[in-house]
């Protein structure tokens, strides 16, 4: 007899674990292809370069250690 799948909930009604600094944030695109978010940019930048580590720039800082 094979066995019964249980339902999984919708990816609409998970909810991604996020940084208690991003708490709220939601980004969606309207049908016009605008890219609507509940944060001003300017805040979601000053995240990103606080807490994310840029790999172009650490490249570039290891080869002028290097030369």
């Amino acid at each position: 007899m094979a066995k019964k799948k249980k339902p999984e909930e919708s990816p609409q009604e998970k909810k991604p674990g996020v940084h208690e600094e991003l708490e709220g944030f939601n980004i969606r695109i309207n049908e016009f292809g605008e890219i609507i978010s509940s944060f001003e940019v300017e805040k979601l930048n000053a995240f990103l370069n606080e807490k994310v580590e840029d790999k172009k720039l650490s490249d570039k800082k290891e080869k002028d250690e290097e030369e």
